[in-house]
């Protein structure tokens, strides 16, 4: 298609617009947002087309595409059970406006307003008000509730309920449709009294020409992918959350539940949503918190191992959209219980409590893969596999043609087919520059790995640090600096270090009692208060040298600690990785030095 064809701007009456939806000749996919109905905003909505003021364009999306969609609109069945056709036009936006054009003419119900009616009704008497700043519309569309006096306890609207009585105040959709009969009535009422020039007869043909004439625009869009639908539906919400395929898998995967009848049994239908949010409440696990685009790629990845033929290839927007409903359920059982064990796997195993700790989002599709229907998995190699891409020079899992390579090599371990580590390599001026980024895959791994460490406080050394406390999400998590970043020494020494304070060769996990008791007091000072026997064997949980602590002792540190601390630190954390990747080729190299590399083989 021709892209000057995708778009087509046009227009059709208001009623013939609600006629049609009515009709069933528009569907509004699941993923539109709830409707927020208030009372207030209808009457403005119908004064802007009173007044013939525009309303701004509804967009449809015309499609061969089949998506779960919305059967009822304010109460309105829209949708047949078994509703299908060559072409679909979905509202992709206007629903709001959809919502409330359509119960204030025929009615309906409004969620969480069980006894409200949304009918709207028009007062006759109202004279039209020229002002710009113009309130008339309140008065001169109500609803029954602005109507209603109660036999005369709601004092406020006696008069409205009087010439409710009397004919003057009438619904909207009696005008459309029984424009004769109200016409005669009002002629024939006391006040107009068969006058043919009568101001209110004038008004009631006033609205009668405004519903017959109004006019709403429409911009239809046709032969654009599902990806393009996110990035629309995105930019013309810019205040909503943004659509995403996750939203059109959900619409598209959908069935009803249908009751058992005597010729059929019943079927509890299908709501991947609902699926996915029954798992969530499994445990309290900060885990089951993931995104809904990763479980839905940790299925992809799982429908395209375990389920021939599926066409889901890979975990792209493009692909994520062949699965279909019965790809789901064909691994979804054997899934939920891969996914706990990948999660028992961070959290009781690598000891990392919180997804913000992972350094790659990836590890969930690959390990989750690993766990899927392995009766026996190997725990050791499953470390070495985290550690050994976390920390690696190169980034080892940051696109889908890796993703693929990762899977194969775990899918050999667990067929017991042979398979091999590469070499590590790391840099250690990458160990010393790293600082702290919440989606950086370097500062995720150093964090992770003080974490797993399990450290343990420094006041009372039998207490852990609640590492999943530290928020993550935040630019500035509440992480402690070892030499704090605005103590007199390092704000006195900062030009003698190469090294800057805001490593995270300097940071260390603290519970918040004791970051704010050392605040921003020099190592030397704060460190004499944690001397004690308990928390010396409490230093290994936190990848700690002695040498802060033995200058403390000494009252006196040199000018270039930090440097001589980071070092200590770097050393520290390369001697606990090669613990971790026994057995591995372990190279290190120093672009700090332009050196070469240095390697070590692992027994």
């Amino acid at each position: 298609m021709n892209y000057t064809d995708r778009i087509f701007p046009t227009n059709k009456g208001l009623t013939t617009y609600l006629d049609e939806l009515i009709a069933k000749n528009y569907q509004i996919p699941t993923f539109q947002r709830d409707v927020v109905w208030e009372q207030e905003n209808v009457k403005k909505l119908w004064d802007s087309i009173y007044k013939f003021y525009p309303l701004g364009s509804i967009l449809i999306w015309k499609t061969d595409l089949k998506l779960q969609n919305h059967r009822q609109i304010g109460g309105h069945q829209i949708t047949d059970t078994n509703f299908s056709r060559t072409e679909y036009q979905y509202i992709l936006d206007g629903q709001q406006r959809t919502t409330s054009l359509l119960t204030s003419l025929y009615g309906g119900t409004i969620e969480n307003r069980p006894n409200f009616n949304p009918l709207l009704y028009v007062d006759l008497t109202i004279p039209p008000d020229n002002e710009i700043d113009d309130e008339s519309y309140r008065n001169r569309f109500l609803f029954w509730n602005d109507i209603d006096d109660r036999n005369g306890e709601i004092r406020p609207n006696i008069g409205k309920k009087k010439r409710f009585d009397d004919g003057l105040i009438v619904k909207l959709i009696d005008i459309k449709n029984n424009f004769t009969t109200v016409q005669t009535s009002v002629f024939n009422s006391e006040l107009v009294n068969k006058d043919f020039n009568h101001t209110i007869l004038a008004e009631l043909s006033k609205i009668k020409g405004v519903l017959d004439n109004y006019r709403i625009s429409f911009i239809e869009v046709k032969g654009i992918q599902v990806s393009e639908v996110c990035q629309i539906f995105e930019r013309i919400n810019q205040a909503g959350k943004p659509l995403n395929i996750f939203d059109i898998v959900v619409a598209k995967t959908f069935k009803p539940s249908v009751q058992q009848t005597a010729t059929a049994q019943a079927d509890n239908g299908f709501y991947l949503r609902d699926l996915i949010d029954d798992f969530r409440g499994h445990n309290n696990s900060e885990f089951l918190k993931i995104s809904d685009i990763d479980y839905l790629q940790i299925l992809a990845v799982l429908i395209n191992q375990n389920v021939p033929n599926s066409g889901v290839r890979n975990i792209t927007d493009r692909y994520l959209n062949e699965i279909k409903t019965e790809h789901i359920l064909a691994v979804w059982e054997e899934t939920k219980i891969a996914m706990l064990k990948t999660f028992d796997f961070f959290e009781n195993h690598l000891h990392l409590k919180t997804p913000y700790l992972i350094p790659f989002r990836y590890f969930y599709f690959t390990i989750t893969a690993y766990f899927y229907k392995n009766s026996s998995p190997n725990y050791d190699f499953l470390k070495k596999y985290f550690w050994f891409n976390s920390f690696h020079n190169d980034d080892l899992l940051s696109n889908t043609t890796q993703l693929a390579q990762h899977i194969e090599f775990l899918n050999n371990e667990k067929t017991k087919q042979p398979y091999q580590f590469d070499r590590f390599l790391i840099d250690k001026q990458k160990l010393r520059s790293a600082t702290y980024s919440s989606k950086g895959r370097m500062s995720r791994a150093v964090l992770s790995l003080y974490a797993s460490a399990q450290p343990k406080d420094w006041e009372h050394c039998d207490r852990d640090v609640l590492v999943q406390n530290f928020f993550f999400t935040t630019d500035k998590p509440n992480l402690h600096h070892i030499f704090p970043t605005n103590s007199e020494y390092v704000l006195n020494n900062q030009h003698k270090n190469k090294i800057t304070s805001d490593s995270l060769m300097n940071i260390a996990y603290l519970t918040q009692i004791t970051n704010l008791d050392i605040t921003n007091r020099n190592p030397l000072e704060y460190m004499k208060d944690y001397d004690k026997p308990e928390y010396i064997a409490i230093m290994p949980t936190h990848l700690l040298s002695t040498n802060i602590l033995e200058w403390a002792r000494a009252d006196e540190m040199p000018d270039n600690a930090i440097d001589i601390f980071i070092e200590s630190r770097v050393t520290t954390i390369l001697t606990d990785l090669k613990t971790k990747l026994n057995g591995l080729t372990f190279d290190e190299m120093d672009t700090m030095e332009i050196k070469e590399p240095v390697t070590t083989e692992q027994e």
